[in-house]
């Protein structure tokens, strides 16, 4: 029996279309993969089968049914688990209770109605394992974890939903590193030979020719085509996707698709076989000619791997910001005005009642409805910082430090050049993200009690940007490649981001006892004039 069809199922954004007429069939333990440029309507797609919108036309037949998904939580019960590309928690919760969530095992006899922790600590370790993660991350913050943790408590979390037959994951393993996505590539595979039916949307190619039987491409809202991914090509895939054949447009896309996991494995060897040589040679009396010319060859190939490393980081990271603005304005302009429409009609429903309970009822529902457009707009916010594309840099990092300092209660002293004036796009982006994870790094780990941040151009039209607080500090010195080593990503993010944007960086330590951050963008403008 088909465990999903979908008949022409189709989703307006007012008179915007954002899938048309989709109709899919899906046998039980078959693997679907979705693939399509950024506004294609693969994210509106798995929102439709989540239950987080509704269809503007079309039906879901789910396990032989016609079915109308009223929310997320009414698809959950038919047994369809959703992992998203950006997974939201309560920030005040700790790992155990972002798994378990609404889903609690319970004691057993007459203590039934409470939670039986003991229980899922021990479920939980079981799954935090198979992701190689230690079982202390059970009693931190979510506010505390990387972007991979998050993700990985999603994919915990969404495997532990009972009796689930359908397995939805938008761009679910795009967070997690190079050996993680291997190993639930894997497990993909496991799931769907003990029945699972599973919808993938990748960015990856190479994953996608891995595990899936087929292959649903969409160009521009619509379902250009399906093919069975024994019977197609990468090359085939990309031409469908960027609706041309074309070297010039297909070489970029396969850039973005297959990622660049193959060139940081490549990238790895070859610093590998550097080290094995570098080795050889102190262990030799006298230099061998044929091992110092391969040595230099692997470094001529590594240089212009890392050449390639950095034009695929920086595609990717432009992508990726597009697609958070893009998410932010849909969020923005139809979810939370949509809201606010609706809270307008309760409003005036409100007025025009005479019974004082009913009322009362109306008032509790408007305030949910205002309470979920706050939270909205925190996301809209996080996604895209509004400022930074209607008022530029400068009043973007304002309204980030005071958010950072309400949510915290650590004083910014702020100085910001008044001639900073607006600079190019990726740009601003890049330093508004790198003084936000700096921000988030003194909040995890300084324990400051103050900090102070600058912005100031300089005489050679370089920007430079300083961040000190008084925590810590630094107990030895700076090492990235053993911050990589130890899983220390903020750091090293910071630095990577950098380098992208053509900027320098500097670690001391304060005279106030903690941590000083300088970096320094040069010539972000035309001339020293403007």
């Amino acid at each position: 029996m088909e465990i999903l069809r979908t008949n022409n199922l189709s989703r307006y954004f007012g008179a915007v279309p954002a899938l048309v007429e989709v109709s899919l069939e899906l046998q039980p333990g078959e693997v679907l993969g979705i693939v399509g440029q950024r506004g294609a309507g693969k994210s509106t797609l798995f929102n439709l089968l989540s239950g987080l919108i509704p269809p503007s036309s079309g039906e879901i037949i789910y396990a032989g049914k016609h079915v109308l998904l009223h929310d997320a939580l009414h698809a959950q019960r038919l047994g369809i688990a959703t992992v998203p590309q950006y997974p939201q928690f309560p920030s005040n919760l700790n790992t155990l209770r972002s798994i378990f969530l609404g889903r609690e095992i319970r004691r057993p006899g007459a203590l039934k109605a409470l939670p039986d922790d003991g229980a899922m600590a021990q479920r939980a370790r079981e799954m935090l394992a198979s992701f190689d993660q230690p079982p202390e991350l059970l009693e931190e913050r979510v506010a505390n974890l990387s972007d991979e943790q998050r993700q990985i408590i999603a994919l915990a979390r969404a495997l532990y939903q009972p009796d689930y037959h359908l397995l939805l994951l938008d761009e679910a393993l795009a967070a997690l590193s190079f050996s993680r996505q291997e190993a639930f590539l894997e497990r993909i595979k496991s799931l769907a030979a003990q029945g699972i039916t599973i919808i993938m949307g990748s960015d990856d190619l190479k994953q996608i020719f891995a595990v899936t039987n087929r292959i649903l491409v969409l160009y521009q809202g619509r379902p250009l085509a399906i093919r069975r991914t024994a019977e197609t090509t990468p090359r085939e895939i990309v031409e469908l996707v960027v609706g041309s054949n074309r070297q010039e447009r297909i070489t970029p896309m396969i850039w973005a698709f297959e990622n660049y996991h193959a060139a940081q494995q490549q990238a790895e060897e070859l610093r590998r076989d550097q080290l094995e040589l570098r080795q050889n040679l102190r262990m030799q009396d006298s230099l061998n000619q044929q091992l110092i010319e391969r040595l230099h060859n692997q470094v001529e190939a590594l240089d212009r791997l890392n050449v390639a490393l950095q034009e695929a980081s920086r595609r990717l990271i432009t992508e990726r910001e597009a697609e958070r603005k893009a998410l932010a304005r849909e969020l923005h302009d139809q979810v939370i005005q949509d809201l606010l429409s609706y809270n307008y009609q309760l409003e005036e429903t409100e007025n025009s009642l005479t019974e004082e309970e009913q009322r009362r009822d109306l008032i509790r529902i408007r305030q949910g409805v205002r309470q979920v457009v706050g939270s909205l707009r925190e996301i809209c916010s996080d996604l895209r910082p509004p400022t930074i594309d209607n008022h530029g840099l400068s009043a973007a990092i304002r309204s980030l430090t005071s958010q950072w300092t309400e949510q915290t209660g650590i004083p910014i002293k702020l100085e910001i050049d008044p001639s900073l004036g607006r600079l190019p796009e990726p740009i601003e982006l890049g330093v508004y993200r790198i003084i936000q994870e700096g921000l988030s790094n003194i909040r995890k780990h300084a324990n400051a009690t103050h900090v102070s941040l600058a912005l100031k151009r300089t005489s050679a039209a370089s920007l430079s940007v300083r961040l000190i607080d008084n925590g810590r500090g630094l107990t030895q010195p700076l090492d990235l490649a053993t911050l990589t080593t130890q899983k220390h990503f903020g750091l090293v993010g910071i630095s990577e981001r950098l380098s992208l944007i053509g900027g320098t960086l500097k670690l001391t330590s304060a005279p106030s006892g903690g941590l000083e951050m300088n970096f320094e963008i040069p010539s972000p403008y035309p001339t020293i004039g403007n």
